[in-house]
């Protein structure tokens, strides 16, 4: 486990000095086709916050799935494709999202879909079809918090590896193409040591590849832990202050010895176990292994054995400290998604978390089903009432 190392260019001094932000890149337009609940639908939304409230099920939070979309990955689900399709639709027919993204004087169009018949998703920007979703990570940031991640901190280490990950996307939107490619690296290795483990040549370019971009994923996480901790430190208000450390085998050894050497050592373990990743199906050494390490700072016990409300409040701190550090080193900070955030903290915190987005100048997206839980943003928020997937403006 690496304790957060603070860079001397970024103390927290620095960065309570930071001057108020440009307004960041937000989502002018959002266009949804045969999406989940959506046969269509089109909204057009202002820069700030925007509150979406209704009952359960009214589609407030597909709307937010269709936005995290706009950035690599899998959405804030983590769905299959194929269930993003709205029940009902033609069998050729395929969902799509369409945005339009502005900021800094300046407007891009965006759009992603589903090939039809296939579990492939296509992403065009202004028209023209790109090779990756890693594409995305240039033009937007986005992070969410959603009711499923109140287990983040008591479950398995993914989940945590890929918050963070998601975090990093915000500082360097490199990262998202390192992760696609380690990704794919992994999966191919499994494949060839369960179908043809005799094929060295190919193995040692698949390890190798695996040891550099994942010696780079774990040294761009060991740095975001690092950066996350002067923003933290920096924090003022109500919300609890988390420990952060970068936890795994090679963030471990990049403590310990420069990168070039760390790729060496990776390479030779993987080379050493493909006997018994052959046997298991399993990768057991590699940046995949990573983990976030998080500790409630007050009552100095890991965020796991926090109540369910400090760990809401753990990870609010987590992403606000993230967003506030994208908008000092970047001048831009993530679309913020936040579903039935504000219902789970209480009144101080919440008047706190709607203060700082106003003061970060970002885009927010909240879910509620309660109104009167968002009246303290008054005029400052957009509304929008959702009702059976239709979406209304207040």
């Amino acid at each position: 486990m690496i304790a957060a190392r603070i860079p001397a260019a970024l103390d927290a001094s620095s960065l309570s000095r930071q001057a108020a932000p440009a307004i960041s890149a937000w989502v002018a337009r959002l266009t949804l086709t045969d999406f989940r609940c959506y046969q269509r639908v089109r909204l057009d939304a202002h820069p700030g916050p925007v509150v979406l409230t209704g009952p359960n099920g009214a589609g407030k939070t597909n709307l937010l799935e269709a936005l995290s979309l706009l950035s690599p990955g899998r959405g804030l689900r983590s769905a299959k494709l194929g269930d993003l399709q709205r029940i009902g639709s033609p069998e050729e027919a395929a969902w799509g999202i369409a945005a339009s993204i502005e900021g800094g004087g300046s407007e891009v169009r965006i759009g992603t879909g589903r090939e039809p018949g296939t579990e492939r998703r296509t992403v065009q920007i202004e028209g023209k079809p790109v090779k990756s979703q890693a594409a995305l990570a240039d033009l937007l940031s986005v992070v969410w918090l959603t009711p499923q991640m109140d287990r983040l901190f008591a479950e398995g280490a993914r989940g945590r590896r890929k918050f963070l990950d998601r975090l990093v996307f915000g500082l360097d939107p490199a990262h998202a193409g390192r992760v696609t490619r380690h990704d794919t690296a992994l999966r191919q290795r499994a494949k060839l040591l369960a179908e043809r483990p005799g094929e060295g040549a190919w193995l040692d370019a698949l390890e190798a590849e695996l040891a550099q971009t994942g010696v780079a994923l774990a040294a761009a996480r060991v740095d975001m832990v690092a950066r996350l901790t002067a923003a933290l430190a920096a924090a003022v208000g109500p919300f609890p202050r988390p420990v952060l450390a970068a936890a795994g085998p090679v963030e471990a050894r990049l403590a310990e010895e420069p990168a070039l050497a760390v790729e060496d050592w990776l390479k030779a373990e993987l080379a050493r176990s493909r006997g018994i990743d052959a046997a298991s199906g399993e990768t057991r050494m590699g940046a995949h292994r990573g983990d976030l390490a998080v500790t409630h700072a007050e009552k100095g016990v890991p965020a796991a054995l926090a109540s369910t409300g400090e760990q809401k409040a753990l990870l609010v701190a987590i992403v606000l400290a993230a967003a506030r550090l994208a908008a000092a080193e970047r001048g831009r900070a993530p679309i913020l998604l936040l579903d039935e955030v504000a219902a789970h903290l209480d009144e101080n915190r919440r008047g706190a978390l709607f203060e700082e987005i106003l003061a970060m100048r970002t885009q927010a997206w909240l879910t509620g089903t309660d109104r009167a839980l968002f009246d303290p943003l008054g005029g400052r928020a957009q509304h929008f009432a959702v009702r059976e997937a239709r979406v209304l403006g207040i």
